[in-house]
C-alpha cells in the first residue's frame, strides 16, 4: 500500500484503545537518548519531484525483459502467465497468512492442498509441505531432517558442485552440532558411504549444469543406511524422471521457476517432498482433505509440525515458514501450465540451452565443459569470464555467471542459462557478442 492516511483523530482513537495519552507515552520505555535519534535528512520535497528522484534511480537497474538475459545459478528467467498475479493478487489471498480456522481458511487450504498435490506429482514424492523460504533453507532442513533421523550418524556428505550459498546456509545450520560435514566429487554414486554416514545429498543437475545418475546413488545411499537427499530443478523434472521415481528419500527445489518472478532475489518457495515413512518428521504444514458428518468435501491442517502450532521444544523446525503468496502463485502456475504446458517449457529449455551451447562450442577459444546438461552449462572462456561479462553487458547482453565470482580460480570459466524467454536472434547475438568480445 503506498500510502496509508491516518489522520489525528485516528491516531488518538487507536491511543485510547491501547491505554496511553500520546504517542511520546507509546515511546515512554525506549531510553530518551535513542528515541528520536538526528537523521541527516535534506530539505523536503514535494511528492512529485520524490517521485521523478525515485524512477531515475530505478532506470538505472538492468532488467531481463530490457535485455538478452543469461543469468541463471539459482534465480531463473521463466515466463509468468497472466492469469497468475491477477490471481494471487486478489484481496483474499493478500491478506491470509496462517489458516488456524479451518472454518473461515477454506480458499487458503484448498490452495495449499493443490499445491501440495502437483508438487508431490512433479517431485515423485508421496507427500509435499507447504513450504519453506527458498530452496537453500529447504535443503538445510532436509539435511537437518536426515541428521535427526540418524541415530548418531554425524557424517553428511555433500556435492562439492553444489550451490555455494546452499552449501553456506547448511554449514551455518550445522555450525552448532556435532557433525562433520564432507564434500565429494564427480557421481554421488561414487561416493564413499560408512555406518556413520546419515545422508548422501546430490544435486539435479548440479551448479556447473551437469546431471548425475541418481538411480546408483541411491541405491549406494540405501545401502549404507544413510538417507537420499536431491535438489532438483522442478522445470526439468517435466521433461526428465522425478528424484522420487530415482529413489530419493527427500527431494527440495526452488519454485521461483514456477510462476514466480526474481524480484531482486526474492522472496522465493522452498519445496520440499518426503516418502510416506518421513512424514512425522516433516517440518512446515501438509492440509488434507476430509469429509464433514454430512459427506460435504473440506480442508484442513492435517499436520503442523512447527513451533506456533505445538510446544516449541516438540517442534521439528522453529524456523521454517509457510510463503503462503509464493506457494499460491506456484499452485496457480501448475494449474494453468498443466502436464503438457510444464513439459513444452522444459523442452524449450533443452532445445534452445542445447542450441546455444553447439554455437558457442564452434567459436576459436571456447570450449563447454558441461556434458549432460539442461538449461545450464559451464564455458571456458579464452580470456577471463568477468571482462567478457562487464563488456557484453554494456551492450545489452547478460552473459551468464563469471564462476570467479564464488572461485577465484575459476576466472575463465562462464555460467550460462538459457530459457524459453530466449529467442534464437538473442541466442545469436550472445555467440557473436563472445566472439567480438575475446578478440
Amino acid at each position: 500500500m503506498p500510502f496509508i492516511a491516518n489522520s489525528d483523530a485516528d491516531r488518538a482513537a487507536m491511543l485510547a484503545r491501547i491505554g496511553v495519552s500520546s504517542v511520546e507515552e507509546l515511546f515512554g520505555d525506549i531510553p530518551e537518548a535513542r528515541r528520536f535519534p538526528k537523521l541527516d535528512l535534506g530539505e523536503p520535497l514535494a511528492e512529485l519531484e520524490v517521485t521523478r528522484e525515485i524512477e531515475s534511480m530505478a532506470a538505472k537497474n538492468l532488467s531481463a525483459s530490457a535485455c538478452a538475459w543469461f543469468l541463471g545459478a539459482g534465480a531463473y528467467n521463466h515466463f509468468i502467465p497472466a492469469v497468475v498475479p491477477a490471481l494471487a493478487s486478489r484481496g483474499e489471498f493478500l491478506t491470509a497468512y496462517t489458516p488456524y480456522q479451518p472454518e473461515v481458511s477454506q480458499g487458503t487450504l484448498q490452495a495449499i492442498f493443490e499445491y501440495q498435490s502437483m508438487a508431490a506429482a512433479l517431485l515423485g514424492m508421496e507427500v509435499v509441505n507447504a513450504s519453506h523460504y527458498d530452496g537453500a533453507t529447504a535443503l538445510a532442513e532436509a539435511v537437518l531432517m536426515a541428521y535427526n533421523n540418524g541415530g548418531g550418524r554425524r557424517r553428511i556428505l555433500l556435492p562439492a558442485d553444489l550451490h555455494p550459498e546452499y552449501k553456506e546456509v547448511i554449514r551455518t545450520y550445522f555450525a552448532a552440532f556435532d557433525t562433520k560435514i564432507e564434500e565429494y566429487t564427480g557421481e554421488p554414486g561414487k561416493a564413499t558411504l560408512d555406518d556413520a554416514t546419515c545422508c548422501l545429498v546430490a544435486a539435479y543437475p548440479d551448479f556447473s549444469g551437469e546431471i548425475h545418475d541418481l538411480k546408483a546413488a541411491a541405491d549406494a545411499a540405501h545401502a549404507a543406511g544413510a538417507l537420499f537427499i536431491v535438489h532438483a530443478d522442478p522445470i526439468m523434472c517435466a521433461v526428465l524422471k522425478s528424484p522420487g521415481e530415482l529413489g530419493a528419500d527427500i527431494v527440495t527445489a526452488e519454485g521461483q521457476a514456477l510462476g514466480n518472478a526474481m524480484n531482486y532475489g526474492g522472496p522465493f518457495l522452498g519445496m520440499m517432498g518426503v516418502s510416506s515413512k518421513l512424514v512425522r518428521k516433516l517440518p512446515g504444514r501438509i492440509a488434507g482433505e476430509a469429509r464433514d458428518h454430512e459427506g460435504r468435501r473440506g480442508f484442513v491442517l492435517t499436520l503442523t509440525a512447527r513451533e506456533q502450532h505445538i510446544r516449541r521444544e516438540k517442534a521439528v523446525s522453529n524456523i521454517c515458514s509457510n510463503q503462503g503468496l509464493v506457494m499460491l502463485q506456484t499452485c496457480i502456475y501448475l494449474a494453468a501450465m498443466g502436464k503438457t504446458g510444464l513439459r513444452t517449457v522444459a523442452e524449450l529449455c533443452w532445445n534452445k540451452a542445447h542450441y546455444a551451447a553447439s554455437r558457442i562450442a564452434a567459436l576459436p577459444g571456447f570450449k563447454v565443459e558441461t556434458g549432460n546438461f539442461f538449461k545450464e552449462f559451464t564455458v571456458r572462456t579464452p580470456v577471463p569470464a568477468g571482462s567478457l561479462a562487464e563488456k557484453l553487458s554494456r551492450r545489452g547482453v547478460v552473459p551468464g555467471l563469471p564462476l570467479s565470482r564464488y572461485y577465484p580460480s575459476r576466472d575463465r570459466e562462464l555460467l550460462v542459462c538459457v530459457t524459453e524467454m530466449n529467442t534464437k536472434a538473442q541466442i545469436d547475438l550472445l555467440v557473436e557478442s563472445l566472439k567480438e568480445a575475446a578478440k
